[in-house]
């Protein structure tokens, strides 16, 4: 039990106006609810709310919030997530490989930013 009384490990906040966001998000669900993450929509009102985030930087990438507080995003989301799946471990195993890290980080941003439904980049 945590502090809120049940069995919340965290909350996955995704695009939900993402078809390949909400896909995903879908696909998971069972999986993710089984270890105690929650997902919730970035549309939400409690997603601003708990990640103290708004406009772009909101919708930016997906994120995780942790029931002690510590915030995930993108690639680091990923990874801490797969941590707590026993098929999906060997992934945070070969992320602290100081190489890979930095590859998946790269490869999400990839993924994020050639969404079909992904926000105009900021201009430079």
């Amino acid at each position: 039990m945590n502090a809120e009384g049940d069995s919340t490990t965290g909350w996955i906040f995704y695009d939900a106006a993402c078809p390949m966001c909400s896909r995903w998000a879908y696909r998971f669900h069972s999986a993710l609810a089984r270890r105690g993450f929650r997902l919730v929509p970035l549309q939400s009102p409690e997603a601003p709310q708990r990640l103290h985030l708004s406009g772009p930087a909101l919708l930016h990438e997906m994120h995780l919030l942790q029931v002690d507080g510590r915030h995930f995003g993108g690639a680091d989301a990923i990874v801490e997530i797969a941590r707590h799946i026993w098929w999906a471990w060997p992934l945070w195993l070969l992320s602290r490989s100081p190489a890979l890290m930095p590859l998946l980080r790269a490869l999400y941003r990839t993924i994020a930013a050639n969404r079909t439904c992904a926000p105009p980049s900021p201009a430079a």
